[in-house]
């Protein structure tokens, strides 16, 4: 994955077991594309933990996520006014996101990250 630009804001999450369809469902159709009409995003990708295992050290070790949470959504954006705008804060509320999916996420972790170096 080449990072196109010099911060990244990573908004992480679980969500209730019974909620996850929806979450999935609202996140891609709604969530995703309505912060995508905010100036300055220029991309977003998602994620989710899974277990692996890693040569490191010499040996094998299997590492399952622990108290992290399983979902993310990394932000690639121009800068961190971005976040800050009212854009951004319109587009957060829109949809069934604020009602129907946000009361149901819990351990959300949030981090604004400014890239100093990518590899080529």
């Amino acid at each position: 994955m080449a990072i196109e630009t010099r911060y990244l804001f990573t908004a992480s999450m679980d969500v209730d077991p019974d909620k996850e369809d929806l979450f999935n469902e609202v996140y891609d159709t709604e969530h995703v594309p309505n912060l995508c009409q905010v100036p300055g995003l220029l991309s977003v990708t998602r994620l989710v933990n899974e277990p692996f295992t890693m040569a490191i050290g010499g040996e094998l070790r299997s590492v399952v996520p622990g108290s992290e949470p399983r979902y993310s959504a990394i932000y690639e954006i121009e800068s961190p006014d971005v976040i800050a705008s009212p854009e951004w804060a319109t587009a957060v509320e829109k949809g069934r996101w604020p009602t129907e999916v946000r009361p149901f996420t819990h351990n959300r972790h949030h981090r604004l990250q400014k890239v100093t170096k990518a590899a080529e």
